[in-house]
């Protein structure tokens, strides 16, 4: 059974109007309960001690408990709520969750059906991100369980800034971002490696750049563990993509990932990252299909 750490339950309020799509993880654990191979767990709140791995003590105390200004909620792009900080807390724990699952379990992989909050720094959060999930996870999976080399494979159509900046300095990790030049955060922080897309880009020239960021990859003596954002907003129906990626392509995206994973028997969590395509219908397709890839190449369901 693949493990699959859903935070739907754990919906913040959010006005009308408001453009983040909370009905998609609920669409999205709907979806996934026809397969076989899925088991959904609710996954635990990540502690204020696993939080400060990577974030400011300070600021996860104002942020918790709502003592944060104005102009850094604006930033962030939430209203604050006790329920927004629980969910926040339960995503980063999904994270983490999804890490040891897939280290010390079997199959190697298991999923946050959120997550790929990487706009979150270590000082502030911005982009509907408020503590960042995938670098939380990967400092707690080697300060706490001894890993090496932990590297993030960061496809959400937008640069993992808040990521490259936390884990900069980290030489155990290794940051990698396929995005759109021009789309958010507009000042780019350095991944370890970053391929910046024009505006348009479609699968041939898409897969083409992954796969070379793949075969740089191969030439790593050895990875430890995966961490995967398999965003969903490099769809060319996403209002906040700029790219122009089929259903197609995504699921080539996917299974040339978790392919990389599978035959080299890397552990691999699996965060969903960005969607907003309209219909929104479209993006839980897209990552219905990321388990769908999942579930086949890791346990041989059709």
């Amino acid at each position: 059974m693949i493990k699959a750490y859903s935070t739907d339950q754990f919906e913040l309020p959010l006005p009308a109007g408001h453009r983040f799509p909370m009905a998609k993880y609920r669409m999205l654990k709907e979806s996934l309960q026809s397969f076989a191979t899925i088991s959904l767990e609710n996954p635990p709140a990540a502690s204020d001690e696993q939080l400060w791995l990577c974030h400011d003590p300070v600021y996860v105390e104002q942020l918790c408990t709502g003592r944060l200004d104005d102009k850094a909620m604006k930033r962030i792009g939430f209203p604050w709520s006790p329920a927004m900080v629980e969910r926040s807390r339960r995503s980063v724990g999904a994270t983490i969750a999804a890490c040891e699952t897939a280290y010390f379990g079997e199959p190697k992989v298991a999923f946050n059906l959120a997550g790929g909050t990487h706009h979150a720094h270590r000082e502030f959060g911005s982009g509907y991100c408020c503590f960042n999930d995938a670098a939380v996870a990967c400092c707690w999976m080697q300060n706490r369980w001894g890993l090496g080399q932990v590297t993030i494979i960061d496809l959400d159509v937008h640069q993992g800034d808040g990521t490259a900046a936390i884990l900069a300095n980290r030489p155990s990790t290794f940051t990698c971002s396929i995005h759109g030049a021009s789309n958010f955060p507009f000042r780019k922080t350095r991944s370890d490696i970053d391929i910046a897309l024009a505006d348009g880009t479609a699968d041939d020239e898409y897969l083409k750049a992954l796969h070379g960021l793949l075969l740089t990859l191969s030439s790593f003596t050895k990875h430890d563990l995966l961490i995967y954002l398999a965003g969903a907003d490099p769809l060319e129906n996403d209002r906040l993509g700029r790219l122009s990626l089929s259903l197609d392509g995504l699921r080539a995206r996917d299974e040339a990932v978790l392919g990389f994973a599978k035959t080299r028997g890397i552990p691999i969590a699996v965060a969903m990252a960005g969607g907003y395509a309209e219909p929104i219908e479209l993006s839980v397709e897209a990552h219905r299909q990321t388990f769908e890839s999942a579930a086949r190449l890791f346990c041989n369901e059709t």
